[in-house]
């Protein structure tokens, strides 16, 4: 392994993670921005969705590829690529007068992003031993959790005080800052190699995560049994049919699945979609409970789930100092014991619970978190030979997409059955006591289903996270030599 470490100079490092941060922030920069921008453009909820679903279907259909990138191009070409799309789609999107030229421009901020977290997951593997992988990691922990949190707020403060627009003028000076220090700083070469792209590889792997992803995060609006639901699944199901069997018959897939054989990596792909099942699904939950129940504005509810994000940022390069020192099993057995019983505690929310109480049990899910994600993440790994990182962090961040997408598609239709289904008790019961159904009673009797469902998914957390918990027990640490 030490004979592939070949150390990079930290400037290169800190380059890297300077574009990783600003993709990973773009991630989130727009959520709270949709309404201003539906009102602005005069376009509806279901079209204005797009530039989150859009975004997405790049990102996944993307991804997979970057296993093919890293290996042919440095990563000098590879990032001043990255940030030159990025960087163009900022400035077009703010500049957009239209619906149609800002999601142009916010796919090519997808374009951009999908390459820089993979990109820099395989930059810091080659360039540190596995014993102090862990401590590196930390600090990409510390940028891939960081940055997502800060975007809510971050975009509350500008659409406050200014136009929607401002959120891509912020980001474009800071893009081109760094892609100009990129262009400076960064002076690696690949050698020339003859490796191809397999274009039917690309068709498959395109329609087969696009459609996955397409059909589980149109589930949630459209329903399970829409046309376009099915018909994506479907047509996702059948491409990864055809794609998994292509990689493990090629001498040189485009994303390797054989990395799957060693176990240690295998278990950690597996607590890792378990945790961000987990994750993903209260990023959606928490707020609708906080602004569509209690009625806390948007920025309130960022500013009040701001310091569980920002311990679960800040502790990661302490994290990862803990995991060089002692491994990854310790910390995932107790970050998942804290989700397991913070999801509980979620589950049991009424309309009453103080808001010290929802970010003193937030912050410690955060915390938990931490303790999870990069640890288990970095132990799976170090167990892959040198020649492999490429394709084992393009898999890291294509299984997040899916797992992701999947877990809130799934949470929020089982939240959306029960509160259904808890209307109709609670309407059943007033009804057979004679009490008349008011306006007022059917918006009591709505906020109490909601809440009802809201629990009940959570409480469908905690068993998703009690199988991670049994399957870290597992974990073993790599050697020296990454075996």
């Amino acid at each position: 392994m030490t004979e592939q470490a070949t150390q990079r100079p930290h400037s290169t490092i800190v380059i890297l993670m300077i574009g990783t941060f600003i993709a990973l922030l773009n991630n989130t920069l727009l959520n709270i921005a949709l309404p201003s921008m539906m009102a602005d453009l005069h376009v509806e909820a279901t079209t204005i969705q797009w530039l989150a679903t859009g975004y997405m279907l790049v990102m996944g259909i993307l991804v997979p590829t970057t296993a093919f990138s890293i290996q042919k191009f440095s990563a000098r070409h590879l990032f001043l690529v990255a940030m030159s799309v990025f960087s163009i789609g900022a400035i077009v999107a703010g500049f957009a007068h239209t619906f149609p030229i800002l999601l142009a421009g916010r796919l090519l901020q997808a374009g951009g992003s999908s390459i820089m977290m993979p990109l820099l997951m395989n930059v810091m593997l080659v360039s540190y031993p596995a014993e102090k992988r862990g401590t590196a990691m930390g600090y990409f922990g510390m940028i891939m959790m960081g940055a997502p949190a800060i975007g809510p707020t971050l975009s509350g403060w500008i659409i406050q005080h200014y136009d929607w627009r401002m959120l891509f003028h912020f980001i474009t000076p800071i893009a081109i800052a760094g892609l100009i220090a990129g262009f400076i700083v960064l002076k690696d070469k690949k050698p020339k190699n003859d490796l191809t792209l397999d274009v039917f590889s690309v068709l498959l792997s395109s329609l087969g995560f696009g459609g996955i992803l397409y059909g589980f995060s149109s589930a949630g609006s459209k329903g399970w049994g829409s046309p376009h639901v099915v018909i994506a699944l479907a047509v996702g199901i059948i491409a990864l049919a055809l794609f998994a069997p292509r990689q493990l018959k090629s001498e040189r897939p485009m994303l390797n699945l054989r990395i799957f054989r060693y176990p240690m990596y295998t278990l950690s792909a597996c607590v890792s979609i378990v945790i961000s099942i987990v994750m993903f699904s209260a990023m959606l939950l928490l707020p609708m409970y906080v602004q569509t129940l209690r009625g806390i504005s948007p920025l309130e509810s960022g500013l009040l789930l701001l310091p569980g994000a920002l311990i679960m940022a800040l502790s990661s390069p302490f994290i990862g100092k803990l995991f060089d020192k002692f491994g990854g099993r310790i910390l995932a057995v107790t970050g998942l014991s804290v989700i397991v019983v913070t999801s509980y505690l979620f589950s049991q929310l009424t309309l009453e619970t103080s808001q010290s109480e929802l970010i003193l049990i937030y912050a410690l899910r955060m915390l938990g978190m931490s303790l999870v994600m990069t640890p288990v993440m970095t132990n799976g790994l170090n167990h892959l030979p040198a020649r492999v990182y490429p394709h084992g962090t393009a898999m890291n961040s294509t299984l997040q997409q899916l797992s992701g997408a999947m877990g809130s598609s799934i949470l929020i239709t089982m939240m959306s059955n029960r509160a259904t289904s808890s209307a109709q008790e609670i309407t059943a019961d007033f009804m057979l006591n004679g009490v008349e159904i008011t306006p007022q009673l059917l918006q009591q009797i709505s906020l109490q289903a909601m809440l009802k469902g809201i629990n009940f998914s959570f409480f469908i957390t905690v068993f998703i996270a009690l199988i991670a918990l049994v399957l870290a027990f597992f974990m073993k640490r790599a050697n020296k030599d990454g075996s």
